[in-house]
C-alpha cells in the first residue's frame, strides 16, 4: 500500500530526490517501516525487467533514478552520448576537490601543478561540484565542493564509502621502483 504513495512523492520530488526525514514525515512511518518499504519497493524495481527506474539513497535523500541499462534509449531521446567520459584533467580536479573540499581555484592549480579552470567549469557544468561560499582571505574566491550527484554518478552513497587516502599510498609502489632499480643494477 505504502509503494504507490512512495512512488509518487519520489516522482513530484524528481532529481532534488526527498530526504529520509520529510519522507518518513510525508509517509506517517516510522523509521522502521520507512526502511522496510524502500527496501521492499527497491527490490520489487529490481528484480521487474519491465521497469525502467531504480530507487536509490544518497547523502540520507532517496530519489528515482533511471536504471543503467535504460542508457541507449534515453540517448536517443536526448540525441546525445550521455555517458560523456571525463578527461584526466577533470578527474585529476575532482580527486582533489573529493579529498580536499572544500578548496579553491587557486589551491587545486598549485596541487596540480596547471591551470585548472576549464576541467572545475566542465565539472560545474556536468553537475558534479557546486561552488559552496568564498574563502575568507582576500579576494574572497569561490569554494568548490563535490555534489550529491558526484556520489550518484560514481556510485557511492556518502562521502564516508570514498577509498581513504592513505589507502592508495601503496608499498606496492615503492617495491616496483626498488625492483626497477635492482634491474638497473644488475644491468
Amino acid at each position: 500500500m505504502h509503494h504507490a504513495e512512495l512512488e509518487a512523492v519520489l516522482f513530484l520530488a524528481g532529481d532534488q530526490g526527498i530526504d529520509e526525514k520529510n519522507l518518513q514525515d510525508l509517509l506517517d512511518l516510522s523509521s522502521e517501516t520507512l526502511e522496510t518499504t524502500v527496501q521492499d519497493y527497491q527490490n520489487y524495481l529490481q528484480q521487474d525487467d519491465q521497469r525502467g527506474l531504480q530507487l536509490i539513497k544518497v547523502n540520507q535523500t532517496y530519489k528515482l533514478v533511471t536504471k543503467p541499462n535504460m542508457a541507449s534509449v534515453l540517448k536517443k531521446y536526448y540525441k546525445k552520448d550521455m555517458q560523456v567520459h571525463l578527461s584526466q584533467a577533470a578527474l585529476e580536479v575532482l580527486a582533489i576537490i573529493c579529498y580536499q573540499q572544500p578548496i579553491t581555484r587557486v589551491e587545486i592549480d598549485e596541487i596540480r601543478g596547471v591551470a585548472s579552470q576549464a576541467a572545475i567549469q566542465t565539472l560545474n557544468a556536468r553537475g558534479l561540484i557546486a561552488e559552496n561560499g568564498k574563502k575568507d582571505v582576500p579576494g574572497r574566491p569561490k569554494l568548490f565542493v563535490t555534489t550529491d550527484y558526484f556520489l550518484q554518478y560514481f556510485g557511492f552513497e556518502s562521502l564516508d564509502e570514498m577509498p581513504r587516502i592513505e589507502e592508495f599510498k601503496t608499498e606496492s609502489l615503492i617495491d616496483t621502483s626498488i625492483i626497477n632499480q635492482e634491474e638497473v643494477n644488475e644491468l
